[in-house]
C-alpha cells in the first residue's frame, strides 16, 4: 500500500466516524490495519528497495517498539535513535529486533 492510499483509508475511517456510520473502537482498530499493512508493504521514498517492519525486544523500553529499516544493523540503529530521543540515553537498554 503506497501512503496516498493509506492517506485516503484513513480519511474514509475518520468519515465514517464523523458521519456516525462506525464508533470509535471501530475506527480505532480500521486505522491501526491500515497503519500496520502500509508499514509491512512499505517502499522507500525513491522506490528502490523495501523497508521491512522491524520490532524491538528485550528491555521494557524497548520492547514493542516498531520501525521500518532495510536490514537489522539499520533497525537496530532506528530503535537506539528513538530510545535516546525519548530518555535521553539508550546505551544501557539491551534488545535485539526481529522481522515483522
Amino acid at each position: 500500500m503506497d501512503r496516498i492510499s493509506a492517506i485516503r483509508n484513513i480519511e474514509d475511517a475518520i468519515r465514517d466516524l464523523e458521519s456516525g456510520d462506525a464508533d470509535l473502537a471501530s475506527t480505532e482498530r480500521r486505522v491501526v490495519t491500515v497503519l500496520r499493512t502500509f508499514a509491512t508493504e512499505f517502499e522507500d521514498d525513491a522506490g528502490d528497495g523495501t523497508l521491512d517492519a522491524w520490532t524491538a525486544v528485550g528491555d521494557d523500553r524497548a520492547e514493542g517498539l516498531v520501525v521500518l529499516a532495510a536490514d537489522e544493523a539499520d533497525a537496530r540503529t532506528r530503535v537506539r535513535d528513538l530510545l535516546d530521543e525519548a530518555a535521553g540515553d539508550a546505551d544501557d537498554v539491551t534488545f535485539s529486533v526481529e522481522r515483522v
